[in-house]
């Protein structure tokens, strides 16, 4: 196991243990979401406003980026393996709900705004989906933004400009109206992640 995927492991059971976590919204019957769960998430619980910059240099806020069904996406674009192959997997997922008229939209925001640039982050979002929607910003906006959605990271030490950044790798869905509802691992296929995001959307219908 990386180092990077144990953090993220370890601060999801974290945060979902965390006495903050309204835990009693799973399982109610007034959850119209229950039966596409398959994590033991808090809805709700996760996620808030942030304000960041989009990849055409435009400062957005969570209610211009998540107008209908979002699966956002913490990392970097320096990231040697991690990143590239979980935005794939998202993308995948992505065009898979495109090709049955399910519209969600793929988010990636930096959490090296050091290095992610607007053009940056605009090369590498183009590289994924022609939908996804690249965010960076100053440090405090960004370290307001993971804060906001409960994730981590790290910068290691390093003395030039190659270091890498230990950082949670889940995905997160999230509705304009109902805001967080499931996170997705590493491990989700992009079938069974299109299967999932399928449920909800028609579940939010």
């Amino acid at each position: 196991m990386s180092k990077t995927y144990a953090i993220a492991a370890g601060a999801v059971v974290v945060a979902l243990l965390g006495g903050t976590f309204a835990a009693t919204q799973i399982g109610r019957s007034d959850d119209m979401f229950a039966e596409c769960r398959a994590s033991q998430s808090a809805a709700g619980a996760i996620g808030g406003p942030f304000e960041l910059v989009d990849e055409n240099g435009v400062t957005v806020t969570n209610e211009d980026v998540i107008t209908g069904p979002t699966l956002i996406y913490f990392g970097y674009t320096f990231c040697p393996d991690v990143c590239p192959l979980d935005n794939m997997r998202n993308a995948q997922a992505i065009e898979i709900l495109d090709e049955q008229g399910v519209d969600v939209t793929p988010v990636f925001i930096s959490i090296d705004p050091e290095r992610d640039t607007v053009d940056v982050v605009r090369d590498f979002t183009e590289n994924f989906h022609d939908r996804m929607i690249g965010l960076t910003g100053s440090p405090e906006q960004v370290r307001a933004a993971s804060q906001a959605y409960r994730t981590y990271y790290a910068k290691q030490d390093a003395e030039d400009e190659y270091y890498l950044v230990d950082h949670t790798t889940m995905s997160y869905l999230v509705f304009p109206e109902q805001g967080f509802q499931e996170f997705y691992r590493r491990d989700v296929t992009p079938e069974k992640m299109a299967e999932s995001l399928s449920c909800f959307v028609d579940a939010a219908s």
